[in-house]
């Protein structure tokens, strides 16, 4: 279920308003980011959402109906691996119609529209928080007045909303002079107004931080915190490879960290997951997962995948294949680690469902370190690279449920504090540079898989 927040505002109207926040997506296609309405179909509505082509729409209606500020952008938001910043702001009062709108995307102002409507006169005031019934919800949008809503899927971070006035994004965000890179202003300075919030900002709190009270609830789902934020992004799970790789009937969720297969694949595929993030060979890198509600006598894996990506015409690229992976086949009839199409160690202990499997992948050395609930499982993997050989390496796993009867989950922790909604709590455990939430203790030097920890 997804998590949805919710507030019961005053029932004003703004002329002025600024609306900011980051989100990481972790699906595609329609998503609800803001939305309000009213009952009837002609009665004021204020929403934003990611289209079914990925396209950004943000639409405020009137109590007639009509649409005053209505956008759709050209740009497609498909990276389900990155944070967006996304900053709009309208100013009624302006005397010039083409500034009463505007619309950033981390920094930059959009200027290429599929469509765009701004009131034809000034003094044109929006209704985005409704008194009495209706509230304004977060991760919940609408298509239009008459449709039914639309959720969100991924991570949000720093919502804020200033009511009464009008700022630019680089109030809520700045260009990181060493990297190039949009980053978050994280306390930055702006009036909220009467009904204006900061929410999200530090952790996973919904009681407003600004001046006000303008305290959200839970409406829906669990609120799960992770480490993953705009300035430093960390690992997840790939779900956009396509259905001939991820097989039809596998599911993800938890912001991409839980993939399942439940049933077994309808379309005959043994799905396999990666990490978004890929590391170059070299390095030290750590991260966990929780296999759980498993088919046994079947060939289940848990290991890395190597690629030097469309320019590769060894082979060795081929993620359904095995001569490009390290697997740990850990719920068969028999348990052995394959490397890159050859058995490197027969005679292992199966893994049963909710144990805390660590990997720790030595580039700097070519090893492979299998860890169980903490404690090494197998013989280090020997010969994983060798130095600058132009591999990129992924953390990997796969099920085999390419037919009924056969079906797994795997809940990963690339450093992200958790397993799925649940939060690692009691003693955890912090990488090298004090970076990422472990449940087990990382050995020395290695690190999560994190955008900070590629840079060190």
């Amino acid at each position: 279920m997804a998590t949805v927040l919710q507030r019961t505002g005053s029932g004003a109207q703004y002329g002025k308003m600024t609306i900011s926040f980051w989100v990481k997506r972790s699906k595609l296609g329609e998503q609800g980011i803001f939305g309000r309405r009213q009952g009837s179909a002609t009665a004021n509505l204020s929403t934003c959402h990611f289209g079914g082509d990925d396209s950004l729409l943000i639409n405020f209606r009137d109590g007639g109906g009509t649409s005053k500020y209505y956008m759709i952008t050209n740009r497609k938001f498909r990276d389900v691996g990155a944070w967006y910043h996304i900053v709009f702001a309208i100013d009624g009062t302006n005397s010039t119609a083409g500034d009463r709108s505007k619309l950033y995307i981390n920094g930059v102002r959009e200027t290429s529209f599929a469509l765009l409507n701004n009131p034809s006169s000034t003094g044109y005031e929006v209704n985005m928080f409704a008194g009495g019934s209706y509230n304004t919800y977060i991760a919940r949008g609408l298509r239009s007045q008459t449709d039914a809503w639309l959720t969100f899927e991924g991570c949000m971070s720093h919502f804020h909303c200033s009511t009464g006035y009008t700022y630019d994004a680089d109030v809520f965000g700045s260009t990181d002079s060493t990297t190039g890179e949009w980053q978050i202003n994280t306390s930055p300075t702006f009036t909220p107004g009467t009904d204006g919030f900061t929410i999200l900002k530090d952790g996973i709190t919904i009681t407003d931080q600004s001046a006000n009270s303008n305290n959200f609830t839970v409406y829906s789902g669990t609120l799960t915190k992770t480490e993953d934020n705009p300035s430093n992004v960390f690992a997840t799970l790939n779900n956009v490879l396509g259905t001939d790789v991820v097989g039809s009937t596998c599911t993800f969720s938890n912001g991409n960290t839980v993939a399942e297969d439940p049933n077994g694949s309808a379309s005959g595929i043994n799905p396999n997951f990666i990490s978004t993030l890929g590391m170059p060979s070299k390095g030290k890198w750590y991260c966990e997962l929780q296999p759980s509600s498993f088919s046994t006598s079947s060939g289940h894996s848990i290991g890395i995948y190597r690629t030097k990506g469309s320019t590769d015409d060894t082979g060795e690229g081929d993620l359904e294949g095995s001569a490009a992976k390290i697997r740990y086949i850990f719920a068969d009839t028999a348990i052995y680690i394959i490397k890159y199409g050859t058995n490197d160690q027969t005679g292992l202990t199966a893994i049963t469902s909710g144990q805390t499997v660590g990997m720790a992948l030595d580039l700097d050395n070519g090893t492979l370190q299998y860890y169980v609930n903490g404690s090494t499982r197998a013989n280090a993997i020997t010969g994983i690279n060798s130095a600058n050989d132009g591999f990129d390496y992924f953390f990997h796993a796969g099920l085999e449920s390419s037919s009924s009867g056969r079906y797994g989950k795997y809940s990963w922790n690339f450093g992200n504090g958790a397993f799925g909604s649940t939060q690692l709590t009691g003693t955890t455990y912090q990488d090298s540079q004090g970076r990422g939430i472990f449940k087990h203790q990382p050995p020395t030097n290695f690190l999560a898989l994190c955008t900070r920890n590629l840079n060190v």
